[in-house]
C-alpha cells in the first residue's frame, strides 16, 4: 500500500472519529461533548451536531441516559424581561431532510437532571437519543469541562 493511500485512510478515519450512525446511517451526530457547571452540580447538558442523511424530515423526540434520574430535550427562551430561562421541550427538535441541528450552548440542548454521581472531566456517558423515524441511536459522549462556550458552535447552521 502507498503512502498516499495510507494517509488517505487515516485522514478519513479520523474524520469520523466520535461519529455516531443509526442503523442505515440515516443520522449521524457528531462533535458530541457534555460539561457539568459546577464540580458538584446535580444538572449537566450535552451538546452535539446531529445530521439526518435521509430524503425525509425527522425528529429528535426522546433522550435516554441512566447517569441521571431525568433526562429532557432543552431550549432556552427569553421571559420577556430579557431574562433567559431553560424550558422542555416536549415535541422535540426538528432535523431537516439532508440538513443537521446544533445542540449548543444557549439553544437546544440535552439536559440532565438529578445526577447520580459526579461528572469528571474525560468520563463517557452513553446516550440513547430517539427519533420519530430512524428510531433508536446510541451515542458515547465525552465529558470535556474545558471546551470553551463558542466551541462548537461558532459557524451558522440552519435548523
Amino acid at each position: 500500500m502507498s503512502l498516499k493511500t495510507v494517509l488517505f485512510a487515516a485522514t478519513a478515519a479520523l474524520s469520523f472519529a466520535g461519529a455516531a450512525y443509526a442503523d442505515g446511517a440515516k443520522i449521524m451526530v457528531q462533535d458530541q461533548y457534555a460539561r457539568v457547571s459546577a464540580k458538584m452540580s446535580t444538572s449537566g447538558a450535552a451538546f452535539m451536531e446531529i445530521m439526518n442523511m435521509s430524503a425525509e424530515d425527522d425528529q429528535l423526540i426522546e433522550a435516554r441516559s441512566d447517569i441521571s434520574k431525568r433526562v429532557e430535550l432543552h431550549t432556552h427562551m427569553e421571559t420577556g424581561d430579557g431574562v433567559m430561562k431553560m424550558v422542555h421541550v416536549e415535541e422535540g427538535f426538528s432535523i431537516p431532510a439532508g440538513g443537521h441541528h446544533m445542540l449548543q450552548r444557549g439553544s437546544d440542548h440535552v439536559m440532565f437532571m438529578g445526577l447520580k454521581q459526579e461528572l469528571k472531566h474525560g468520563d463517557v456517558v452513553p446516550v440513547t437519543l430517539v427519533f420519530k423515524n430512524a428510531g433508536e441511536v446510541m451515542i458515547d459522549i465525552p465529558v470535556d469541562l474545558e471546551r470553551k462556550p463558542a466551541h462548537g458552535g461558532h459557524m451558522k447552521h440552519s435548523n
